[in-house]
């Protein structure tokens, strides 16, 4: 039997309203801006060769075989080795363009010795309902698997992991932030709770050999039942993340090293350039080249005229033909005259098709008779 929804718990109800409006202002030109892919290294006491990365690019979703719908597909991963216990983190999540998670899966490892330790929360939109799938297994062995759903009429402004790396993005190039920035999301156990953002001001920050001027924010989880947990980040003011640190956790995130910045979001506009008239006959050497050219063409029809003889009788024939007759048409009537040549001129010239027109009836040296 099928369970009803989720209920919500009073802190999802009393954020709902806000974060949906706060959502819809959103456009897609400032998504536009946060397609690029971004790494960060390990740092700190007991970290060892770890990295974070992100990348958001455009894609399609949809059912298998289906045309899909424009949206966002975001990816993020992570790895690291943390006082000798190897751990690594894997998202991948289709977030539309007004940030609502299409499909969401998140994966996390943690390869201890005895017992490596695997969880996957899977999140998928069917219809009016989001299903939420956890699934923990230990070593070869499935331990746990619960399921639930939420009824999205009910459940508005959620922001699961993948939109809310986009959010950052733009809080960050905004530069400001509403003081009390509240959202729905999942806790790492797929149940409904809470993360806030909150502006702590701009600073300067060392990034690789240089100093860089960021914007930081604290992002808190609160669950309805446990520990919330709080992260610092610092972002330059083209969305990028600077530093990544989780409040109480001896490793921190930082960018190696500084990307070239732009100073604008505008596209620069083109320069024109006024035509200017060409006075190439008070030129001497452009009027040279075309007396130059000039004359060489008249040798090189000059020349292919004298190699063709027939053409004096052909035009002659042609003309002496369009008089008698004149034609309303004479192109028409000039299609119709040459195209028993058709057959020797190259497939797919222009003139091929004339050979179906119907031709004049000719007489002596192909002149058409006087008429009936």
């Amino acid at each position: 039997m099928e369970e009803p929804p989720c209920v919500c718990p009073p802190a999802v109800l009393a954020c709902m309203e806000g974060a949906a409006r706060f959502l819809s202002l959103i456009g897609p030109e400032e998504l536009e801006r946060c397609l690029f892919v971004e790494r960060l290294v390990a740092a700190g006491a007991g970290a060892a060769g770890g990295e974070f990365w992100v990348t958001v690019q455009r894609a399609a979703y949809g059912p298998t075989g289906q045309p899909g719908h424009s949206c966002l597909l975001v990816r993020a991963g992570s790895h690291s080795v943390v006082d000798g216990v190897p751990c690594a983190t894997s998202l991948q999540a289709y977030v539309s363009l007004q940030l609502e998670t299409l499909e969401q899966e998140l994966h996390e490892c943690v390869e201890l010795r005895a017992h490596p330790i695997e969880r996957r929360l899977h999140v998928v939109t069917r219809g009016e309902e989001l299903l939420v799938s956890k699934t923990l297994c230990e070593g070869q062995m499935e331990m746990l698997c619960e399921r639930s759903r939420h009824s999205l009429a009910t459940l508005r402004g959620l922001l699961a992991e993948g939109a809310g790396l986009l959010l950052l993005r733009v809080l960050a190039r905004r530069g400001t932030m509403p003081p009390r920035l509240a959202f729905p999301t999942l806790d790492a156990e797929g149940h409904l709770c809470t993360v806030s953002y909150r502006a702590l001001g701009i600073q300067q920050q060392p990034v690789g050999p240089e100093e860089a001027e960021v914007l930081v924010m604290e992002r808190a989880v609160r669950p309805s039942a446990g520990i919330p947990a709080a992260w610092h980040l610092s972002c330059l003011r083209d969305g990028r993340l600077a530093r990544w640190v989780q409040v109480g956790c001896p490793v921190v995130l930082l960018l190696q090293r500084m990307p070239v910045l732009t100073e604008t979001d505008e596209d620069e506009p083109q320069p024109v350039f006024p035509k200017q008239p060409l006075a190439w006959e008070a030129d001497a050497q452009l009027y040279s080249c075309f007396l130059d050219r000039k004359e060489e063409l008249q040798a090189s029809h000059a020349a292919f005229v004298r190699r063709h003889p027939e053409l004096g009788a052909l035009l002659a024939d042609f003309l002496q033909a369009l008089l008698l007759r004149q034609p309303p048409d004479p192109v028409a009537f000039a299609a119709a005259f040459f195209a028993p040549f058709a057959h020797r001129w190259p497939p797919g010239t222009r003139f091929a098709a004339a050979a179906a027109a119907p031709s004049p009836a000719r007489g002596p040296r192909g002149m058409p008779p006087s008429g009936k």
